[in-house]
């Protein structure tokens, strides 16, 4: 008997995403070693920065000049295709994998493209309003942590009905927050975790709807414990 591949376990909506992330990234490496691309290459990060990246300036464009052009309304989520470094390129792609795969099976796939572009949108939204300036929002990790508080509300809702302590659901969204800060003390910070913060509550917010049983199984729960 062969061995099954672990992708076969995988929804094909969870290793596009992935394959995405990744699949861009790679082609970004290979143009800066010149592989591809020729002396051009080099500068496609930032050509791709400026093209598909977010920014304040793109959500006065919108509100202010009322451009709902498609060039203006992709970057809303666009911009989380376009990573800055390796590291976050590895973080971010197998915690899609991970989480995606938990969030497809207990929500359904589609309800994970439906997390991922409403957490990026939402989060570029409060990116964009609390942030005045032309600094770049870049990256996949406001719809991970969109991911994450989604993945977070199913944990809450199972340890409700194991009799166990609830707030053990947030360990992960602790532990991410606290490791962020201390990156942010020893290298530097910057105001992208406001985004990724708001994924999170958002996909925290919008699981109670997608979950199954939605609004008014939640209700009923809370009915049954009081």
């Amino acid at each position: 008997m062969k061995p099954e591949s672990p992708f076969n376990a995988l929804p094909p909506v969870v290793i596009m995403l992935a394959l995405l992330i990744v699949g861009i990234e790679a082609v970004f490496q290979l143009a800066n070693y010149g592989i591809i691309g020729g002396p051009r290459g080099v500068g496609w990060r930032i050509a791709a920065i400026e093209q598909y990246g977010y920014s304040p300036v793109v959500l006065d464009r919108v509100l202010v000049n009322a451009d709902y052009s498609f060039d203006m309304l992709k970057r809303f989520v666009t911009y989380t295709f376009i990573n800055g470094q390796l590291t976050q390129v590895a973080f971010c792609a197998a915690l899609v994998l991970a989480l995606g795969k938990f969030t497809a099976e207990y929500y359904g796939s589609l309800k994970v493209v439906f997390l991922y572009v409403a957490t990026s949108v939402a989060g570029a939204v409060v990116f964009g309003l609390l942030i005045d300036s032309r600094y770049p929002l870049i990256g996949a990790f406001t719809p991970v942590y969109g991911l994450i508080g989604a993945y977070t509300y199913a944990l809450w809702l199972r340890l409700g009905e194991a009799g166990d302590n609830q707030i053990m659901a947030f360990r992960l969204i602790g532990f991410l927050l606290m490791l962020q800060l201390i990156f942010g003390l020893i290298f530097g910070g910057n105001n992208q975790w406001i985004s990724e913060l708001t994924g999170f509550l958002t996909g925290f917010l919008l699981a109670v709807i997608l979950a199954p049983g939605g609004w008014s199984g939640l209700v009923a729960r809370m009915r049954q414990r009081s």
